[in-house]
């Protein structure tokens, strides 16, 4: 049995469950792009959210279902998503919290792709960034 809420053994297994086929610990990784249905309801039920499930590894999997319950688990948080990048996590996060007309005061020492995603991209979609100098000690 798992020791409750001890931080390195919920970074090793929360969001899992022994394999009941072969009684394996770790979630093995699905290198599948997609997943099959049991009948068109059920593809139905999945693709209007009605259940869990998983329709496309690009969506979900559950490699990364397992990864995104443990990071929620560890921070306390509802849920959590995981990206392919930092990149793609930051547009994500603005993207669910602002829109046009909203402003972003940034440091002018990020990465160039967050500046450019900041001061080029997300300008056409109404959204502004002011930059800063970082403060130096």
């Amino acid at each position: 049995m798992m020791p409750a809420n001890r931080f390195d053994t919920l970074a090793l297994y929360a969001g899992t469950a022994p394999d009941p086929a072969t009684g394996a610990r770790a979630t093995p990784i699905y290198q599948t792009t997609s997943f099959s249905f049991r009948d068109t309801d059920h593809a139905a039920a999945l693709f209007n959210m009605e259940r869990s499930g998983h329709v496309y590894s690009c969506i979900s999997n559950p490699t990364v279902a397992v990864f995104e319950e443990r990071v929620a688990v560890l921070e306390g948080g509802a849920g959590a998503i995981g990206t392919a990048s930092g990149q793609t996590a930051l547009h994500l996060a603005i993207a669910t919290l602002m829109g046009p007309g909203s402003h972003i005061v940034a440091s002018a020492a990020l990465y160039g792709g967050s500046h450019n995603l900041l001061h080029y991209t997300l300008r056409r979609f109404g959204i502004e960034t002011t930059f800063v100098a970082p403060r130096v000690r």
